[in-house]
Formats: structure tokens, C-alpha cells, sequence
């Protein structure tokens, strides 16, 4: 049974418009503020907390939106909002439409993600995370991954930004390596040793298995059983380099995996900033005679979070059109431009077609 209900109205402020997912800590809901138009509420599934821990709960992420970090989801309010299972704590951010990372790297269906689009993620994700390995003492994601880095466009055309800051420290540790194989593979070694035992370094290690998904399709160590990596085992095994499976990596990007990569804390990038020195560094190899032509992708189908659902093609087709004509009328752009990064998100072979159209819209252009 979800938190919300469509249609409910939450403190005279917000109306519930619709379930958009959930994840290890709460559900997401799309709502409408009475004043400032949509947002995203996450609603954390622990119900009966008092207004003391909801702050502690959601202290870093508090802490960081006042940062104002373009990379860094904004966080707009936050207190205790009432449910069927009784009183659980909120907090309202930005809404990004185009929705997770997980969703862009699954709408580009068979194909890789372009490497220089990968590295770009990358560059935009180390930034925000920069900005919480700088704060004294640093503030330590936890759980970085795909799901918890949001993508969409704006007027500078792609835009990240990491979210669900802090949230990790507020569960116990041993919930989270025994959770869904999405989480547990984006965990460094160290943590199934001990559990207490996350850091900046262990923030690298998940920036690095995502960078290592986005150019091989498939996660590190995507061989190794799960028993191995429960017990923290699993870096015995040799990881092949992005390169083996993916021949538009070139050596320097490599590098730059498999340091992130590296089995113990010590050999990795200290911080997110050390990380971005490296990628800002690196420039794409001119291609080679030889090289595929653009849009060949991996032999895998997007599965390393396990079965992938089939796409509603039809209905993202559907949500396309609607932009189209919506962004005809006045003062519906930037709705328009929602509705079009929705359907990017959930229909393989939309994002080239419509791709540029969304940009100009972000910028107040129509064609």
C-alpha cells in the first residue's frame, strides 16, 4: 500500500499528482504547489517519527541545498506529513522530468551511451560531489548511484544533479548490503568488511562502478556470484578494463576507471574534486578509420539491475506528440518541455529523434 494517495491535498500546500517511484528509503510523488508549481516529494518510509529525527534524517541534504550547487538537487521544504501508516517525514525538491540516471542509460535502448556523454555525467556528478567532500567534516553520500543521480536539460543544455544526500547514515549499514543487487554492487569492498566503514573514497568506488556501467553496459565484477561480494571477496577476481567491451574507451579513460576502481580506499581519488581533475583532463580520441559507426552498441540488453520491463513505445509516442503541440501555445513551454523529457526517459529510439528539440525549448526557442 503506497504513503500517498493521487489526488490528496498535504498541508493546504501541495496536491499529490501522481507515484513516480520507489527506492531503498521512501516513495516519490509528484506534486503541485499551490504556489510554485511542481515539485518532487519523497516521503521516507519510516512512519510514527518525531519532528527531532525527521531533522536529523534530512540534515545533509538540508544542509547542502542552501549550498545552491547546480549539480546538487535543491531542496525546498521538509517536515512530517501524515500517512495510512501513521506520521512520516518529507522533504520536497526540484523536479528533474527526465527522471534518473538508471532511465537515460535504459533509453538509449541497445546502443552505448556516447563515451563523451558518459565522461560529461561524470564531470557534472564530481562537481556536486565535491562540494560535500569539501564541507568540514566531509559529508559522505553513501549511496551513490545511478538511481540517485537525477538527468534532465536546461538552458545549458544536460544538467545533473545527485540527490538523496545524507540518507544512507540514517539506515543501518547492514540493510543496505543486503539490499536489491543495485545497491550492493555500487558499495566498495571495504564496507562488506565492515559496515561502518563508508567514506569520500567509498563515494569514488560508486562514481566508478557508475562510469563503468554507462561505457560497458554491465556493472563491475558483473561475473562474480553474490555470496562473493557479500563477503567482500569479490576485487580477487581480475575486472577488465570499459575498453574490453567497449573499443571507444581509449587508455587515459581506463585509467580513470579503474583507479576509481581500485580495491583498497587508499588507491582510489581521495575526493570527488581529485576525481574531476582527471576527467576534466581527458579529451575524446579522434576516431579511428576503423571505428563502428555511431550507435552501435554492447550484445547485452540493459538488464545489470535485473529483468528490464518492457518499453510502452507507444505511449512515450503518445507524450511526444502532446509536447509537440503543447509547446505551440503561449506560456507552455517549460511544461512542454517536462512532458518531453518524460517520454525520452521511457522509450529507447525517442531520445535521438526529439533530443535537440528539448534543448531549444530549455533555451525559450520553438521551431
Amino acid at each position: 500500500m503506497r504513503l500517498l494517495r493521487e489526488g490528496t491535498m498535504l498541508r493546504d500546500t501541495y496536491e499529490v499528482d501522481r507515484f513516480l517511484g520507489a527506492g531503498a528509503f521512501g516513495e516519490v510523488y509528484r506534486v503541485k504547489h499551490r504556489f510554485l508549481g511542481r515539485q518532487a516529494m519523497k516521503v521516507i518510509k519510516t512512519p510514527g517519527m518525531t519532528l527531532e529525527e525527521a531533522h536529523r534524517m534530512l540534515g545533509e541534504a538540508i544542509i547542502l541545498s542552501r549550498v545552491g550547487h547546480p549539480n546538487i538537487v535543491r531542496v525546498f521544504d521538509a517536515g512530517l506529513v501524515d500517512t495510512p501508516q501513521g506520521a512520516c517525514a518529507y522533504f520536497t525538491m526540484e523536479y528533474v522530468a527526465g527522471g534518473t540516471l538508471e532511465d537515460f542509460w535504459k533509453s538509449h535502448g541497445a546502443a552505448f551511451v556516447p563515451v563523451e556523454t558518459s565522461v560529461e555525467i561524470l564531470r557534472q556528478a564530481c562537481r556536486g560531489l565535491a562540494v560535500a567532500h569539501a564541507e568540514k567534516p566531509p559529508i559522505v553520500h553513501r549511496d551513490i548511484k545511478p538511481q540517485n543521480i537525477l538527468v534532465g536539460y536546461d538552458a545549458s543544455g544536460l544538467r545533473v544533479r545527485i540527490s538523496d544526500f545524507g540518507l544512507a547514515r540514517s539506515v543501518d549499514p547492514l540493510t543496505l548490503l543486503a539490499s536489491a543487487r543495485g545497491t550492493r554492487r555500487f558499495k566498495g569492498p571495504e564496507v562488506f568488511l565492515d559496515p561502518m566503514s563508508d567514506s569520500c573514497a567509498g563515494d569514488i568506488w560508486g562514481l566508478g562502478c557508475t562510469l563503468y556501467l554507462l561505457l560497458c553496459d554491465r556493472l563491475p565484477y558483473d561475473e562474480v556470484p553474490d555470496h562473493e561480494v557479500q563477503a567482500g571477496r569479490f576485487t580477487a577476481h581480475r575486472l577488465a578494463p570499459p575498453s574490453r567491451f567497449n573499443h571507444r574507451v581509449d587508455d587515459r579513460l581506463d585509467a580513470i576507471v579503474m583507479r576509481a576502481l581500485a580495491p583498497k580506499p587508499a588507491q582510489r581519488y581521495a575526493t570527488a574534486e581529485r576525481m574531476l581533475v582527471d576527467l576534466q583532463a581527458w579529451q575524446a580520441p579522434a576516431p579511428a578509420k576503423a571505428a563502428p559507426l555511431a550507435g552501435e552498441g554492447s550484445l547485452l540488453s540493459k538488464d545489470a539491475f535485473g529483468a528490464v520491463p518492457l518499453h510502452d513505445d507507444s505511449g512515450a509516442l503518445k507524450r511526444a506528440e502532446r509536447a509537440i503541440a503543447l509547446a505551440r501555445l503561449p506560456g507552455k513551454l517549460s511544461e512542454a518541455a517536462d512532458l518531453m523529457e518524460e517520454a525520452l526517459a521511457h522509450a529507447p529510439g525517442l531520445r535521438e529523434r526529439y533530443e535537440y528539440q528539448v534543448r531549444l525549448w530549455r533555451k525559450g526557442v520553438v521551431m
